[in-house]
């Protein structure tokens, strides 16, 4: 009975591989030597849909790879959702309109061509999808828009910022205070700046990028973007010259206590008391 070598040789291991095998990840190679044949699997492992570049991942969702949708989606859910978020002014209608844009970019992946980025196109699909649920919802009520961040209609004024969370016990509620502070005020923008000021702050998207995802020129997401800005420190000055009065307030609750405190000292002879032959307080030295 003859058998396999007990040692094959590199060159006749990696000159024959062929990759017809039957399964993903794996190539065959048929072996002949003395007279006989081997068949070795050789396994090929595939990158992780999360390591690989976005055009590399962009093919294998062409292929139908669900592993890949989800490190896309992963990858640019903040993104997708805060440019829904800034036209929509709603977290729940800001996320269906983020699931309807993925399943539309996801269908159409085949048609990406790579003319702009792919988080370009994301956020084009899911700025479509938001700007049209603003005009259904206004159909709906029979109200007519005054502008869009797709538009180049005049632009009006209002305020709002973004945030910086650090890890400290009694600072947490305060920066979480703060940080609705700033949402609330990027709410209060126009639909046009709010947009731009997302993207271009938040989303540290290039003026180029912005321009291509809300369908404007460069110079108007410059200009709307120098405005944004503009109305939020207008708007976050006056909320500190608003509030500044109140600084170390003492009054209410704290201000009892202290009044409290003071009097049950006065009475209560080990700490001192108040003595009637102690000078009293105005009393002239």
């Amino acid at each position: 009975m003859t058998g396999l070598p007990s040692r094959l040789p590199t060159d006749a291991v990696l000159g024959s591989i062929s990759t017809s095998g039957t399964h993903p990840g794996l190539a065959t190679s048929n072996l002949s030597e003395h007279g006989s044949e081997a068949r070795c699997l050789v396994v090929q492992k595939l990158p992780n849909p999360a390591d690989l570049d976005d055009p590399a991942l962009a093919g294998r969702i062409a292929d139908g790879d669900t592993l890949a949708m989800q490190a896309m989606m992963r990858r640019y859910n903040q993104r997708l959702f805060r440019a829904a978020r800034s036209i929509l002014k709603d977290d729940c209608e800001a996320e269906e309109a983020v699931q309807d844009a993925w399943l539309r970019a996801f269908r159409a992946m085949h048609t990406f061509r790579g003319e702009a980025s792919l988080s370009t196109w994301l956020t084009r699909i899911v700025c479509n999808e938001a700007l049209g649920r603003v005009r259904k919802s206004n159909r709906r009520a029979g109200i007519i828009p005054i502008e869009s961040p797709a538009t180049e209609a005049a632009e009006h004024e209002l305020p709002s910022v973004q945030d910086d969370p650090d890890h400290a016990p009694e600072n947490t509620a305060m920066r979480a205070e703060i940080r609705r502070l700033i949402e609330h005020k990027i709410d209060s923008l126009p639909d046009a700046f709010r947009s731009v000021f997302v993207l271009r702050a938040l989303e540290d998207m290039s003026v180029e990028d912005v321009a291509q995802s809300l369908g404007i020129n460069e110079a108007t997401v410059r200009t709307r973007y120098f405005r944004a800005r503009g109305l939020l420190r207008e708007e976050l000055a006056l909320e500190i010259d608003v509030n500044m009065e109140n600084a170390y307030a003492f009054a209410g609750a704290r201000c009892d206590r202290i009044v409290a405190n003071v009097l049950m000292r006065m009475q209560d002879p080990a700490s001192g008391g108040y003595d009637a032959a102690q000078p009293k307080p105005g009393d002239q030295p």
